[in-house]
């Protein structure tokens, strides 16, 4: 199972986007799914993630406020809604499972993901 990142695009600064996350060739069978980031020349980052049992969310400190991390267990997809989207949100998204563990007050490193798939671009223009 691989999960696939949609929905990215252009959006001027302050604007808004909604990301999808669905898995090719399965359900998504994971105990947590994270959305990360990756900037031109930088190290990925962690965006943020949410238990797919009680979901719970948490979030970077850089998009806390502005990103809201959702499932839908019915459409079987995870969502990362951005609102007041910043030049520096530029990049492109991913979506990764975890299944070592139910995720207790934070989000595991990006390193302990599986199933990652092609990210989708964001671009906030200015």
């Amino acid at each position: 199972v691989q999960l696939q990142a949609s929905g990215g695009g252009s959006v001027q600064t302050g604007g808004s986007l909604r990301l999808s996350c669905a898995a090719s060739g399965g359900a998504l069978d994971f105990r947590a799914i994270g959305w990360f980031r990756r900037f031109p020349g930088r190290e990925r980052e962690r965006v943020g993630c949410i238990t797919t049992r009680d979901r719970s969310s948490y979030y970077a400190d850089s998009v806390k406020g502005r990103f809201t991390i959702s499932t839908d267990n019915a459409k079987n997809a995870v969502y990362l809604q951005m609102t007041t989207l910043q030049p520096e949100d530029t990049g492109v998204y991913y979506c990764a499972g975890y299944r070592l563990g139910i995720p207790i007050g934070g989000c595991p490193p990006g390193s302990d993901f599986t199933s990652w798939g092609q990210g989708t671009l964001v671009t906030v223009s200015s």
